[in-house]
């Protein structure tokens, strides 16, 4: 096994982790099954890790068709080991088509599993995934939509995400019903097929949680040293006070995600750099939806259906099972109530007043900001590696965290509490070298 990272110095934030060395052309990578794929042109960067096209292994050069990505990074780095322990154990391709065929689905949103392996070069060892090849991610889109999206558009992801009827089930009830949760999602990490632009497929599982394992789920509780982790604007306000997130925190950060997309920004949005007036906004926001749904949309504008699907979430406890047919129910006569259905169709159309949307805005994007603390698993490991280190916040922010009353709206510091700077490899996507540690959301590149 190999050697633990060694932890900080006192006093000081944690390691800095190693960054992925760029392989030269047509080296073959072998997984545990002893399958060889071969790289192609490297086709994007994130904080530790680097993307690639690959193809299976074979006389011809990987092109720009190439049909399958691999995310390599150090063995040491700790955001691949986390994904890998979901996609083994919920993400296999017969798994994912047992499910589709059973259920009578045409496609399943989550992203196939398709090897992983240990690859050494120059004395150096490398974790690697194979996985399948996306297209462009849902952000860029409402980035090129001035920041809104079509309110059919908005209802149609969001049953993607909760579907579950008679023979459809979607992809949090398929994520939830193997034990996991996101934990994450924002459409950064919501990536369209590469051959058919209506496909959605929810990426990015270095946050995944492992909320019931065998069957037993976690108790509540909080943990002033996990305070915040996730998307800050999307986070659930179960991870705002250090708790371990369940189906109800999926479902709250979904309701944040498309209540932004259909009014372009969030009432906290304004105070990033401060997670705690994040955080107490939010539980404001839950304890009056009525009025939260005000504050983002005109009267003549309000989707009845988001205020229903919120309402809903709200009267989730922490281990309690969603109602997901109800959820779709109440997204579909949304759709119903603007003439529109559930077609299949994706139309990323701009956005006028008749949509739904609310009023224009000419607000800027906000940088986003995650913070991450990688959780520890007792359990199996991923090819003999060690389970990561746990992160924390710094002992000035533990402070404010422990003293501060959830009761009461927090002003902005003179002094922003510190976060730990990390910045993760997004599944399926493409992020620019140079990336501000900590300092939001990475830059897409090109579309693999």
């Amino acid at each position: 096994m190999p050697p633990k990272a060694q932890a900080a110095g006192k006093g000081r934030g944690p390691a800095k982790r190693k960054l992925a060395e760029e392989f030269p052309p047509e080296e073959v990578l072998t997984d545990t099954s002893k399958k060889s794929w071969k790289l192609g042109a490297p086709i994007g960067q994130g904080g530790f890790g680097l993307l690639y096209l690959a193809n299976e292994n074979s006389s011809k050069t990987v092109g720009a068709d190439a049909p399958y990505v691999i995310k390599v990074e150090p063995s040491d780095n700790g955001p691949l080991f986390s994904e890998l322990k979901f996609y083994m154990r919920a993400a296999k391709p017969d798994l994912i088509q047992s499910w589709m065929t059973s259920h009578k689905m045409k496609y399943l949103g989550v992203p196939k599993y398709w090897g992983s392996g240990l690859h050494e070069k120059g004395g150096k060892r490398y974790r690697f995934m194979v996985m399948d090849r996306f297209g462009t991610d849902l952000q860029k889109k409402f980035e090129e939509t001035g920041r809104r999206f079509p309110r059919k558009l908005v209802l149609q992801l969001g049953l993607r995400l909760v579907s579950f009827v008679v023979i459809k089930l979607d992809i949090l009830e398929y994520i939830h019903e193997h034990e996991y949760v996101h934990a994450d999602i924002k459409a950064s990490n919501l990536l369209l097929s590469h051959n058919n632009p209506n496909q959605v497929y929810l990426v990015d599982y270095g946050l995944a949680y492992r909320y019931a394992p065998e069957g037993v789920l976690k108790e509540y509780k909080e943990d002033p040293k996990r305070c915040h982790d996730g998307t800050i604007e999307f986070t659930s306000i179960d991870a705002h006070k250090g708790v371990s997130p369940c189906r109800r925190s999926d479902l709250e950060i979904l309701g944040y995600c498309m209540v932004q997309w259909l009014c372009s920004k969030l009432p906290w949005e304004d105070k990033l750099q401060d997670p705690l007036y994040v955080r107490d906004v939010k539980l404001q926001c839950r304890d009056n939806v009525s009025e939260f749904m005000s504050k983002c949309f005109s009267s003549q504008d309000k989707p009845d259906e988001l205020q229903k699907f919120m309402e809903e979430v709200k009267t989730l406890s922490y281990t309690d099972k969603p109602a997901y047919q109800k959820l779709r129910s109440i997204l579909e006569a949304g759709l119903k109530s603007i003439g529109a259905k559930d077609d299949d169709t994706l139309e990323f159309s701009s956005v006028v007043s008749s949509n739904g949307a609310g009023p224009s805005s000419s607000a800027k994007t906000s940088k986003r900001k995650k913070v991450v603390d990688y959780k520890e698993e007792s359990d199996d490991e991923v090819d003999g590696s060690p389970a990561k280190k746990k992160r924390s916040l710094k002992k000035k922010a533990v402070k404010e965290m422990k003293t501060a009353s959830p009761k009461k709206t927090a002003t902005t510091p003179k002094n922003t509490a510190a976060r730990p700077k990390k910045a993760l490899v997004e599944m399926g996507t493409q992020t620019t070298p140079g990336l501000k540690r900590g300092r939001g959301r990475p830059k897409k590149t090109q579309n693999h």
